[in-house]
């Protein structure tokens, strides 16, 4: 077992030597990861190239180890990376008996992977529960669902054939108990029962009976066969790699990590493949979203600078697929304490777009400034975001990417944060340039067939799309219905595997191409899914934008400083008439809003011939009513409107103004009227 424990000074003396340490430091607890290895891989050539690999990962990331961390939890994740990463590599696939498969251990062969482990690093490796569920990446809650199922499975294979009948609400405690977790009054209860119960108290000893032989895993080593010259293999492959590493590099030295130029050289051809653990990365990439890429293997760190005008810019990271090519950058001000931001258009291009990117499908998303974050709230000179290029055409290309434009942002302006603020914004022009190379990911494309009603109107769902950077569902909307139609949909959120990921509140856009004229193809943008394989899923709608066709002519009482009403749509409309010297101005006012039908209304104004006069000036003023009511003026304060629960935006004045008297309308003709419904409605699509 791996010791709970490790003397600070064996680290200080691990990073002082280096490379040998760590091959020594393996060598002495290689049987505990000889067993942590056997639940993932199933050959000797495997194993091996775990403890190479393993070896070389921890060599080349100990500078960056942080004592915050036990070494042993930190050395364990890279070590499942790399069980990870090989078992998926089938050039590697010899058959040989597993480890697990032998002696003692074939009960434990026989469990599920995830069960396997948690009990391997629990009672096997003696980790807590909270570190085992980190280096699992999963919960509390289901770390103790793996551990309590795992224990049932191998007691079930122990002793087959044999009953167990524990009562089921003192089950859940059995774990606490036996790990001297529980609270005093609950123990109490627990042992107050047992005594009682032949059946707890069986179910109990045979709980404690599976634990003390996964404790004593190490200890019957000897039962697992484990080849004596693994190690010694190990050893002489990392020896050869040393040689190879000299001859190539002999200008190139680093104090401490004998090894870590091959390390480096591995990365660029490729050499990571798989998901890194949590802890991983957790002292090495401060940005989350870019972490979880990484986390994912979709994409490495490049770090690429370009210095001008006193303004440094980093290239972090480039995740490329079918949608975007996703950048992920720095700036830092060198001279002030400013923070700028960089937008694709607006001083940013791609001087080979032309050859390598696709413009046919996907237009760049646009990511407004993150100024809330504690990501850009750390340094005042520092400001960290992404940008979205279009996707490329070939699986490899090298971006050429120039930058001479960068828009300062103002933490004062609450403006800041929209879509529509680069007018106003102070710019620092300079001279960026990077060549930066880039692999495109795959993406996975699943066809749909489901067609559901909203307010009578088909909708049918075409496709998802599971891309690296973001998720995307295909719909289509039939506008065959003369009286009504819906014109947008929005989406709360899309849960595949039992993973919900939210819906993005500017992600819906119009396809291109149509298939049919009576129907419209739009699309709809959702966080990445990191490479789910969907079974079913489940769409939550969250509101639809419906259009009624209810056309209405007004003659226009053009009389000044009258009002005029009419009906429409239940409510009671006013129409005033403003004169000046040289123009005129129709205003249209409704400001009772409680119950109305219509949040706006489409019309215009005509002439004696039906003729649309020209119009120099149009404004209006709206009002934001949430769910319960709460009217938010959207003329004198700026809200967030995502927080707003279920809001609907009405329309309480719109007016235009006409030059000169020939210009003057003579009639309103209304079309037709906006309004917005919420929906709770859960669509469950299967793909099997």
């Amino acid at each position: 077992m791996i010791p709970a424990t490790t003397d600070p000074v064996s680290i200080a003396a691990i990073r002082e030597n280096g490379g040998e340490s760590i091959v020594d430091w393996i060598n002495q607890h290689q049987q505990s990861f000889y067993i942590l290895g056997s639940c993932y891989l199933s050959s000797q050539q495997q194993m091996e190239e775990l403890f190479y690999r393993s070896i070389l990962k921890i060599q080349k990331e100990l500078p960056h180890f942080k004592n915050k961390t036990r070494f042993e939890t930190w050395v364990t994740s890279i070590f499942i990376h790399s069980c990870r990463e090989l078992s998926r590599d089938r050039s590697l696939q010899v058959s040989v008996e597993s480890a697990t498969h032998q002696g003692g251990f074939k009960a434990l062969a026989q469990l599920q992977r995830d069960e396997k482990i948690a009990l391997v690093l629990t009672y096997g490796q003696g980790f807590s529960q909270e570190e085992a569920a980190s280096l699992l990446q999963v919960s509390a809650d289901k770390m103790r669902e793996l551990l309590f199922s795992g224990i049932q499975s191998l007691r079930n294979e122990i002793w087959s054939g044999s009953t167990f009948n524990g009562c089921l609400e003192y089950q859940k405690d059995y774990l606490d108990y036996l790990d001297r977790r529980m609270e005093r009054s609950k123990k109490i209860d627990l042992e107050v029962h047992i005594y009682g119960c032949p059946q707890c108290q069986e179910e109990l000893a045979n709980f404690q009976d599976i634990i003390s032989t996964l404790e004593n895993l190490t200890d019957k080593i000897e039962d697992l066969h484990m080849p004596i010259l693994l190690m010694e293999n190990v050893k002489e492959k990392l020896k050869e790699n040393e040689k190879q590493r000299q001859q190539k590099h002999k200008k190139r030295k680093r104090i401490g990590l004998v090894f870590a130029s091959v390390f480096v050289l591995l990365i660029g051809i490729g050499f990571f493949t798989g998901t890194f653990a949590n802890l991983y990365y957790s002292w090495s990439e401060e940005d989350p979203q870019l972490r979880a890429f990484l986390q994912q293997d979709l994409g490495e760190r490049l770090n690429l600078e370009a210095e001008s005008e006193g303004v440094k810019i980093t290239i972090k990271s480039v995740i490329a697929d079918d949608v975007q090519t996703l950048v992920f950058y720095e700036i830092e001000d060198t001279v002030e304490d400013s923070q700028f931001m960089m937008n694709y258009g607006g001083g940013v291009s791609v001087w080979n777009e032309y050859e390598i990117m696709d413009n046919g499908t996907y237009y760049p998303k646009y990511y407004p400034p993150d100024l809330d974050s504690d990501l850009n709230n750390k340094e005042k000179s520092v400001y960290r975001g992404k940008l979205s290029l279009m996707p490329l055409k070939t699986e490899k290309a090298t971006i050429e990417l120039s930058i001479n434009n960068l828009h300062k942002l103002n933490r004062d302006s609450p403006e800041q944060q929209g879509f529509w603020d680069y007018g106003n914004n102070e710019n620092k022009t300079g001279d960026w340039k990077f060549e930066i190379p880039v692999t495109k990911q795959p993406s996975v494309e699943y066809a749909l067939d489901e067609v559901i009603e909203i307010e009578g109107i088909p909708i049918r769902f075409d496709k998802l799309t599971i891309a690296p950077t973001v998720t995307i569902i295909q719909f289509g909307i039939n506008r065959e219905l003369p009286e009504k139609l819906i014109e947008f949909v929005d989406f709360n959120n899309l849960e595949v595997n039992n993973k919900k990921v939210k819906a993005d509140m500017n992600g819906t856009s119009f396809v291109n191409w149509q298939q049919d004229s009576s129907w419209s193809t739009l699309q709809t943008q959702f966080d990445p899914l990191f490479g789910e394989i969907p079974k079913e899923v489940n769409v939550q709608l969250k509101s639809v934008q419906l259009y009624f066709n209810d056309k209405k002519t007004v003659e226009l009482d053009v009389t000044p400083e009258r009002t005029q009403t009419f009906e429409y749509a239940g409510s009671t409309i006013s129409v005033d008439m403003k004169e000046d010297e040289t123009s005129t101005e129709f205003v249209i006012s409704n400001y009772e809003v409680k119950n109305r039908a219509y949040e706006w209304l489409n019309f215009n104004f005509v002439d004696e011939n039906g003729e649309v006069p020209s119009i120099t000036e149009m404004n209006s003023d709206a009002i934001i009513v949430d769910k319960n009511g709460v009217q938010y003026d959207m003329n004198q304060n700026l809200y967030p409107y995502d927080e707003i629960e279920q809001p609907h935006y009405f329309n309480t004045l719109q007016s235009a103004r006409f030059q000169g008297e020939k210009m003057i309308p003579k009639k309103l003709e209304i079309y037709g009227y906006q309004k917005t419904k919420y929906l709770d409605d859960v669509l469950k699509i299967s793909l099997e």
